[in-house]
């Protein structure tokens, strides 16, 4: 390697003074470990050595075989990455940092087990977050974005859902009682293709809601309000009491599969509502 550094003096900018000598304009502090390499073939790095500067000048010099040894060393000296769930203490802090008037993007954030309770989390951005087994009963996410997020094992009881979006969402086993997805502007809830499976809606305001293609099997939708909801290729297959007190005139529910076990009024049920009947359907 010397011998190459000063044979080719003008690829490594080296000068030599009038006694012959020659300078070497690099740090002694990164080409210690590497002199020390040579000699013995160890790699030692004292503390409070930066091992990229180390790196670069052994690039410099051409040192492959140090190369190597450096690059592993950098990569096990990383710390792991954390994916940690964000705590409620922290997601806070993020509020009140953010103006009134931004979009706190959130997506693909782990929130899991969170305390989200009585929030204002209206038009955040969690699309494809963790959000399994939080708290956020008394939240307002009103027009908030939960596109295949994960809900499941969830509280949003109390919740408003004025305008949410969650499409393809998985809320399986969440409890969603007493929930608001009715907004006064007639901007519609979309919960197209959401995995609602065992879910609980009880009491639930649920007007002009889209559950198209959305699985709602074993869920709870005693008192629900689902007038005007979309219901094309549902899966309703629920107990009957679960659907007591439910009211539904519906627009489309179209191939909806509307049945329980033992209970072949389902089928009646299903061919009634799909021909488009006049005035509300309790059951």
């Amino acid at each position: 390697m010397l011998a190459h550094m000063f044979k080719d003096k003008g690829v490594w900018g080296n000068k030599q003074d009038h006694r012959g000598a020659f300078l070497i304009d690099r740090s002694p502090e990164y080409f210690e470990p590497i002199l020390n390499y040579l000699r013995h073939g160890q790699l030692i790095v004292n503390d409070g050595i930066n091992l990229l500067g180390v790196l670069e000048e052994a690039r410099f010099f051409g040192i492959d075989s140090l190369i190597e040894h450096l690059e592993v060393a950098i990569k096990n000296s990383q710390p792991p990455e954390d994916h940690s769930p964000i705590s409620r203490k922290e997601f806070v802090r993020f509020l009140l940092a953010t103006p009134t008037k931004s979009e706190l993007r959130c997506q693909g954030l782990n929130f899991s087990g969170a305390d989200l309770s009585r929030l204002d989390l209206r038009y955040i951005n969690f699309k494809m977050a963790n959000l399994s087994r939080c708290n956020l009963a008394h939240a307002n996410l009103c027009c908030a974005n939960l596109e295949r997020a994960d809900l499941s094992g969830s509280v949003l009881d109390c919740a408003n859902l004025q305008g949410v979006k969650m499409l393809c969402s998985n809320a399986e086993g969440a409890s969603l009682r007493l929930c608001n997805f009715e907004d006064p502007s007639g901007l519609k809830a979309n919960l197209e293709g959401a995995n609602l499976k065992g879910v609980d809606m009880e009491g639930s305001q649920m007007t002009g809601i889209n559950l198209r293609v959305a699985t709602l099997k074993n869920a709870k939708l005693k008192n629900c309000n689902l007038r005007g909801a979309t219901l094309a290729g549902t899966d309703l297959e629920v107990r009957p009491q679960s659907l007591r007190g439910l009211m539904m005139r519906v627009t489309e529910i179209v191939k909806c599969h509307l049945a329980w076990q033992g209970c072949w009024k389902a089928i009646a049920l299903s061919i009634v509502y799909s021909e488009g009947g006049h005035g509300d359907s309790y059951l």
